[in-house]
């Protein structure tokens, strides 16, 4: 039988367990995916601990994981323009990509390029899309500078560079471990901590610092906003309360999850205009493992599951 990552209560790692379960079928629509690569995300971990237990509640027992790569294996009736054996990008909302095999609904695939990784592919889409959609709230260009705080997690890494590609001068808040890595991006790296509303505007050289990524919290749409950043170029993924109190943008993955998202983030990988840095893989047994690490909090790249 084929493995896929379990849990049947909320709590740490230690309620992950790798099972045998049935293999899936396809139904109308849907596509039989063979996995060869599953990114994992932080808000994984916090559904499973039960943190967002109101928002995202868990059915017992649950699976997880969105992002995937992989062969497709099989498909349903009226599925067109996928066949067996087709390398695709995609993603699911049923909380399964961390597994052997996955179904997928046909319209949330992509062909995967050959120039794109299995563990790059596998590792797109809930930080990809994410990082797309609070660029396109924001819409830096040429001749301005964006502020993004939380630039080298794992959806800062991508926010980042299709920002640059936009034109924009971007100001990356960030920990001192990544500002090599972002300098290398062409981003302008500062560091957090007393004096950063000095630092970002010595860092924009004047330019005028017209937008404003949140993706920590902390009190950063507030500071945004002391910053004299208007209401509608600053977007948050994390500060909910900031939204409905400011009036100011929450656009995250959801506002962009889709193939077609996924499809111009892979064409941007594969002809080298946009990196996908890669911690490390596991094994999908080593599944703990993984999120051990992701939870620690000082990845410089994406974790992903490779079953």
């Amino acid at each position: 039988m084929p493995k896929a990552v379990r849990f049947e209560e909320y709590g740490g790692i230690e309620v992950l367990a790798v099972r045998d379960v049935p293999r899936p079928e396809p139904g109308p629509g849907q596509v039989l995916v063979a996995v060869r690569a599953a990114g994992i995300n932080i808000s994984e971990a916090k559904i499973r601990q039960g943190i967002v237990r109101e928002i995202f509640p868990a059915t017992f027992p649950s699976g997880e994981g969105s992002d995937l790569a992989g062969l497709v294996e099989e498909v349903g009736v009226g599925v067109t323009g996928v066949a067996v054996g087709d390398e695709v990008i995609g993603f699911t909302n049923n909380r399964a990509s961390h597994a052997e095999y996955v179904l997928v609904e046909a319209a949330n695939l992509t062909p995967k390029p050959a120039e794109v990784p299995w563990e790059v592919a596998g590792a797109l889409f809930v930080a990809g899309v994410t990082g797309f959609a609070t660029v396109r709230a924001v819409s830096p260009t040429a001749g301005e500078a964006v502020v993004i705080a939380g630039a080298g997690g794992g959806v800062g890494v991508f926010a980042v560079q299709l920002a640059l590609r936009a034109g924009a001068r971007v100001i990356a808040l960030a920990s001192e471990r990544h500002h090599a890595w972002l300098r290398e991006r062409g981003a302008v790296p500062v560091a957090y901590g007393d004096g950063v509303g000095e630092r970002i505007t010595a860092a924009a050289e004047g330019t005028p610092v017209a937008a404003f990524i949140d993706l920590v919290g902390d009190s950063y749409v507030e500071f945004a906003l002391e910053l004299g950043i208007a209401r509608d170029r600053i977007d948050t993924i994390v500060d909910f309360p900031a939204i409905a109190k400011y009036g100011v943008k929450g656009e995250g993955g959801a506002a962009a999850a889709s193939a077609a998202t996924l499809a111009e983030l892979a064409e941007a990988i594969a002809a080298g205009d946009l990196v996908v840095p890669i911690q490390r893989t596991y094994p999908l047994d080593e599944v703990r493992a993984a999120f051990t690490e992701l939870e620690a909090g000082h990845t410089a790249g994406k974790i992903v599951l490779i079953p």
